[in-house]
């Protein structure tokens, strides 16, 4: 019998990383949910990853949750990638880098700190890559891999003029990290082609509405998509055969018509 998949998913006490986290788990992947979140209340939003596990178990799947915080760079994120592997019993084949800093939108470029910019950086970019290399020894042992990082459309460019009005303006800094982890994407997806690991990146093709997302002016649960979409195309990127689905930065809608598969509840 082969042995189960094991996903570590960053960023899983709620949104994005919850869903993704809990679809995963529903197609047989054992699943190491992290954040900083623990528990219920240790954020600013609903949700902790106590509660994703617990979720995830009620629907029969198997995980574990990992207190961590993707933003210290003193962390040891080879240790959250060995610990997710002890406790699941093998090693993690399949890594989503969904943690994310906070968007900075409102801090528009001539007011950037050098502060938010690092951390930015550092949680956004450099702790994927991070996890992502203690992963890859674990991910050639096992035959094969898949890494995926959340990106997002605010990676594109601003164009004009004129410049149409923005409700995240000009999303520098933030659009800015997202773009490197696309290029990212591209380059890793062609250094581990030989390893059979693949490399891609997947932004929503509109914004879902986690509770984070509705803090910004204009977006609402009817103009937005369901978080099953992108778990389901993030599902299809984290098991696909990786000699043919890498190197994609992909948006979850255009994939999924793509590849002819049908959205699916969480459970």
């Amino acid at each position: 019998m082969s042995t189960p998949h094991v996903a570590l998913v960053t960023g899983s006490s709620r949104g994005i990383g919850r869903a993704i986290a809990r679809r995963f788990a529903a197609a047989g992947i054992a699943v190491a949910a992290a954040s900083r979140s623990l528990r219920a209340g240790d954020g600013q939003y609903a949700g902790s990853l106590e509660e994703t596990v617990a979720q995830i178990r009620a629907d029969g799947g198997t995980a574990v949750a990992i207190e961590f915080d993707l933003s210290d760079p003193s962390a040891d994120r080879s240790g959250l990638v060995a610990r997710a592997a002890a406790e699941l019993g093998a090693p993690v084949d399949i890594l989503v880098n969904n943690a994310a800093a906070p968007r900075e939108f409102d801090r528009q470029y001539p007011r950037m700190t050098r502060e938010a910019f690092f951390t930015s950086v550092e949680t956004n970019v450099w702790a994927g890559w991070e996890l992502a290399t203690a992963a890859v020894p674990g991910m050639r042992e096992r035959g094969a891999g898949w890494i995926l990082s959340i990106s997002s459309t605010q990676a594109g460019p601003r164009t004009g003029p004129p410049f149409k009005p923005n409700p995240t303006n000009g999303a520098t800094l933030y659009g800015a990290t997202k773009a490197m982890i696309d290029r990212i994407t591209t380059g890793g997806a062609m250094e581990l082609y030989t390893d059979n690991i693949a490399v891609n990146a997947l932004a929503p093709e509109v914004q879902i509405a986690t509770d984070h997302a509705l803090t910004i002016a204009g977006v609402e649960t009817w103009n937005s998509e369901p978080e099953e979409t992108i778990a389901e195309a993030a599902l299809a990127l984290c098991t696909g055969d990786p000699q043919k689905l890498t190197g994609r930065v992909a948006y979850n809608l255009s994939l999924l018509v793509e590849l002819g598969r049908a959205v699916h509840s969480l459970d």
